[in-house]
């Protein structure tokens, strides 16, 4: 098989905080809860929002209410106010020729969401396909996310690479056997990438071809 290359996408190739954070904050206020401050919001940026929302509501929050909220926000609005990172665009070029076609984003973010955002930044061309979340939480959990791909894509995980800036996508390459490559541009901290598992760590997009090669 055919070496494979999956991407997370917020926080990896896409810096999402104004619109994630915008989100949130909305949603909060429409019910009723006070909004902590953005640097303790940081922490929504990589989980399934579902887990975040859980985490800000408590054990009695309506979680559900939380997500419509956040993904109306998002849908008119937040999508766009995100930008892709300095030097994704060339990586994603080398990255191409690479694989031969085989890059794929693999994201929390629900499906709908993940593919308007490739679209709206022009990552499509770069990528073999795009695969999130579904809408009702199936595969919120990434190594699930993984699971279903390898069949549905015919990946060799012994010759494919994950890379993402949490703990969340080292754990899942890992559960899957893949390679976990720690993006540390993104909101994972170093300690929290190799605590997770990662085999290595690439400090900026632009060194992503040759940490890839290493």
């Amino acid at each position: 098989m055919a070496p494979t290359l999956l991407l997370d996408l917020d926080g990896t190739l896409t810096d999402p905080a104004p619109g994630i954070l915008a989100g949130v904050r909305t949603a909060l206020t429409a019910m009723g809860r006070e909004s902590p401050p953005d640097r303790d919001l940081l922490s929504v940026i990589g989980p399934p929002i579902r887990v975040s929302f859980r985490r800000l509501l408590g054990e009695d929050g309506d979680v559900e209410a939380g997500v419509r909220l956040y993904r109306a926000y998002v849908a008119e609005r937040g999508l766009k106010e995100a930008a892709v990172y300095p030097g994704i665009f060339e990586a994603l070029a080398e990255l191409r020729e690479a694989y031969a076609g085989r890059v794929f984003i693999c994201t929390a973010k629900s499906q709908p969401f993940a593919e308007a955002t490739a679209d709206h930044f022009g990552l499509r061309p770069y990528l073999a396909g795009v695969y999130g979340a579904e809408l009702g939480g199936r595969f919120e959990d990434k190594a699930d996310l993984i699971a279903h791909m390898i069949p549905a894509e015919g990946i060799d995980p012994a010759h494919a690479v994950m890379v993402g800036d949490r703990s969340y996508d080292m754990i899942a390459a890992r559960a899957n056997g893949l390679t976990a490559i720690g993006a540390l541009w993104g909101y994972g901290s170093e300690v929290e990438l190799r605590e997770a598992g990662a085999h290595a760590l690439c400090a900026a997009p632009r060194d992503l071809p040759a940490a890839l090669k290493a």
